[in-house]
C-alpha cells in the first residue's frame, strides 16, 4: 500500500484528480469505480475544471458507483444518481450511456444486483477504483460484520452510517436504513484503487485499515492484501498513521 498525505482536503482533491486524470489519458476507455459522500467532491470539481481547460477527456470512459440508496429513485434529491449528475457527470463529456448506478427504486432486488454484477463484468471490469471511508471503518456500504457481502448486494446500514448519512436529509426518518453496494469481492477486483480520507473523524479508521491485520469489522482493512492500492489522506486523517 502506498501511502500520501497531504496537507489539508484542497491538496489532497488536487491530488486525487491529477492520479483519475492521469488513469484516463494513459487508458481512455477506462472503467472508472466512483464514490459519493463529501470527500470526493472536491476530486470532481478539479477533474471538471480539468476537463474544461481540455485536459481530460471522459468520451470513452466507463463509471460504475459504488453504491445506491434502496428504496430511491434516480431522481429523487438525495440519490447517488442526482449526487453524481449535479457533482460529475452533467460538467463533462462522458455519455450516459457509459454511466452506471445500481437502481434504488428496483421492485428485484436480487436481479438488480445479479444485473449490475453482470455489467462491470462485461465492461471488463474496473481498471481504477475510487473509495471513501466511513468512520467504521466502512467501504462502499460494505458494514462492519462477522461476514461481508462478496458480490453486489442489499445491505442493512448500521446507526452509525445512517446517523451520519442524516445531514443530507432534512430530517432522520427520511434517512435510507438500506443500500444497494458493491461487494467486497468486487472492489478487490479492481486493477488499481484509490482510497480518500480528510478529516481527523476519519483518523481512527485510517489507523485500523493499516494495522497490519485484517478483520471484517473493519472492511477497509481488507485493501491490505491488495497489490495495488493508494491510500491518499490529509494530515488530519492521517494523524494516528506510524
Amino acid at each position: 500500500m502506498r501511502i500520501i498525505i497531504e496537507k489539508d482536503y484542497n491538496s489532497l482533491s488536487k491530488t486525487a484528480s491529477l492520479l483519475v486524470a492521469s488513469q484516463t489519458v494513459l487508458k481512455p476507455d477506462s472503467v472508472l469505480g466512483l464514490a459519493t459522500g463529501s470527500t470526493p467532491l472536491g476530486m470532481y470539481n478539479n477533474l471538471i475544471e480539468m476537463y474544461k481547460r481540455k485536459e481530460v477527456d471522459f468520451s470513452k470512459v466507463t463509471t460504475f458507483n459504488l453504491d445506491e440508496y434502496y428504496g430511491l429513485s434516480a431522481n429523487h434529491p438525495q440519490s447517488y444518481n442526482t449526487y453524481m449528475r449535479e457533482n460529475f457527470f452533467d460538467h463533462i463529456n462522458i455519455p450516459p450511456s457509459q454511466f452506471y448506478l445500481p437502481k434504488g427504486d428496483t421492485e428485484n432486488v436480487t436481479s438488480e444486483c445479479y444485473k449490475y454484477e453482470e455489467k462491470i463484468a462485461q465492461a471488463g471490469g474496473i481498471d481504477f477504483q475510487v473509495l471513501g471511508i466511513g468512520e467504521n471503518g466502512h467501504i462502499g456500504f460494505n458494514e462492519p460484520d462477522e461476514s461481508l457481502n462478496v458480490q453486489t448486494n442489499l445491505v442493512d446500514l448500521t446507526p452509525q452510517t445512517i446517523q451520519a448519512n442524516s445531514r443530507f436529509f432534512d430530517s432522520f426518518e427520511e434517512v435510507p436504513k438500506q443500500a444497494i453496494s458493491i461487494g467486497i469481492a468486487t472492489i478487490m477486483k479492481a486493477k488499481k484503487i484509490l482510497l480518500l480520507a480528510s478529516g481527523e473523524n476519519k483518523a481512527e479508521a485510517i489507523a485500523q485499515m493499516t494495522s497490519g491485520y485484517v478483520t471484517t469489522k473493519v472492511p477497509a482493512s481488507l485493501l491490505q492484501t491488495h497489490q495495488d492500492v493508494i491510500l491518499l489522506v490529509d494530515e488530519k486523517a492521517g494523524k494516528l498513521l506510524r
